[in-house]
């Protein structure tokens, strides 16, 4: 395998780390170990834990733009919003790491270069979901805000059925 595959692979697993044990929470060692690889090996591919964390937050915010992307593929306004947003609630389920990840990203946000990235990579987002809705800027914050309920109710195990229908 490859340094590069290797990267992707400690990311991924990173990512499903990271999102039960946060930044602070989580061993190093535990990762290389799931990948199969040295602590020391794993530190000649990212400079430091930080580094890792940084890494996996933009494969976070990857899954999320592409998602995005092709839920909208075709429409625009309240139609894409609309898929987005089934999309998204899809992925909470089915992918419920990167829900657990993203509260862990704002939680370390703390850090001035964690949040300079988690904030460069929310406006990203927040854009390409502007160009891909044609939406207003009011009307963007208002998806991203039911965004964020879902990932309480997510995250809460609350019944989706109850709150989702309102959405």
């Amino acid at each position: 395998m490859s340094a590069s595959d290797r990267r992707t692979a400690v990311v991924k697993v990173a990512l499903e780390e990271f999102a039960k044990g946060g930044l602070n929470g989580t061993a190093t060692e535990t990762i290389a170990a799931r990948v199969g690889v040295s602590q020391p090996y794993l530190f000649r591919l990212f400079a430091n834990k930080k580094a890792l964390f940084i890494a996996t937050a933009e494969l976070c915010f990857d899954r999320i733009g592409n998602l995005f992307e092709q839920a909208a593929e075709g429409l625009s306004g309240a139609d894409a919003t609309g898929a987005m947003g089934d999309a998204y609630t899809g992925m909470l389920v089915a992918q419920p790491e990167v829900l657990l990840m993203q509260l862990q990203l704002y939680v370390a946000s703390q850090d001035p270069e964690i949040r300079a990235v988690v904030r460069a990579r929310w406006e990203r987002l927040e854009e390409l979901v502007r160009i891909l809705t044609g939406l207003e800027p009011s009307e963007v914050t208002a998806f991203f805000a039911r965004g964020m309920l879902c990932n309480v109710i997510a995250a809460l195990e609350l019944p989706a059925e109850r709150y989702y229908s309102h959405l």
